[in-house]
């Protein structure tokens, strides 16, 4: 047997009408098939869901699985909507441009009707622990869950994350210091000690560089972020950073740097 017939984790695909997104939002479960004990699988969520099968994230998770790097874990792939702009952001504040007005109602619909039909639906009453990635604004969006629900979450995995997400705009006197969103809410935050930060940028992740530093806003984002979590007291090795020279903000990009997250949080070593 070739090793992918034998551990290549299809999706399941379920369809979920959310009453607080008001659409159907369609759901990969990704749940190895060779676990003895299910109930002391971790829960992993993903936003944008929809650019997995791009990886493949199947054959991702069936290496990790057959050089047994990985233990058992559930992957949920959560597509995105017709209004991504909307759901995924800061709930507690929209960016400039009123973008993440819907992020509030994406949060209770994870809590809600998500974690519930997840339950439910794969018999998995239980999980050893939760987390949390996405990529883009998925990963801003993930980001913003975590620190929200540190009682809930234990990891968050943030890739090519919008962490510039700004509530003024550049011609009406943005300041670094003052107007991103997310580096407010944490600067202003209580810190959860048990929680644990993967970060992935590219070195191509974009071009621009506000600030003229030589090095582009994404990674300036992403490093300012850790600086302030380091500050509440995290230490190194709750925060994992992996820059890519020949990064993108891409799928392709994502899908290289994802076995790194799944070793990092989930890696057989840790047992």
């Amino acid at each position: 047997m070739r090793k992918e017939a034998m551990l290549r984790v299809p999706a399941v695909r379920t369809e979920l009408e959310s009453g607080y997104l008001d659409r159907t939002v369609d759901v990969d479960v990704y749940i190895p098939s060779h676990v003895k004990h299910p109930e002391q699988m971790s829960l992993l969520l993903i936003n944008d869901g929809q650019d997995l099968p791009k990886m493949p994230f199947d054959e991702i998770l069936g290496d990790l699985y057959y050089y047994q790097e990985i233990e058992p874990l559930v992957c949920v792939g959560i597509h995105c909507g017709p209004d991504r702009k909307n759901e995924y952001g800061v709930a507690r504040k929209a960016d400039y441009l009123g973008r993440g007005s819907k992020a509030g109602a994406y949060t209770r619909f994870v809590f809600n009707e998500l974690l519930p039909l997840i339950r439910k639906e794969f018999h998995l009453p239980h999980f050893r622990e939760k987390a949390f990635a996405g990529f883009s604004l998925g990963g801003l969006m993930a980001l913003d869950l975590v620190w929200n629900h540190p009682h809930e979450f234990t990891k968050v995995g943030v890739f090519s994350g919008s962490l510039w997400w700004r509530q003024k705009a550049y011609e009406d006197g943005y300041n670094d210091e003052t107007d991103r969103i997310m580096h407010n809410q944490v600067r202003e935050g209580e810190a959860a000690p048990w929680l644990q930060f993967f970060f992935q940028t590219g070195a191509l992740d974009e071009n621009k560089d506000r600030n003229n530093n030589g090095v582009i806003d994404s990674i300036d984002d992403t490093l300012d972020l850790i600086a302030l979590l380091e500050e509440h007291g995290y230490p190194q090795q709750a925060i994992k950073y992996l820059e890519l020279a020949d990064g993108k903000h891409d799928v392709a990009t994502w899908g290289q740097a994802f076995p790194d997250f799944l070793k990092w949080g989930w890696g057989r070593h840790h047992h």
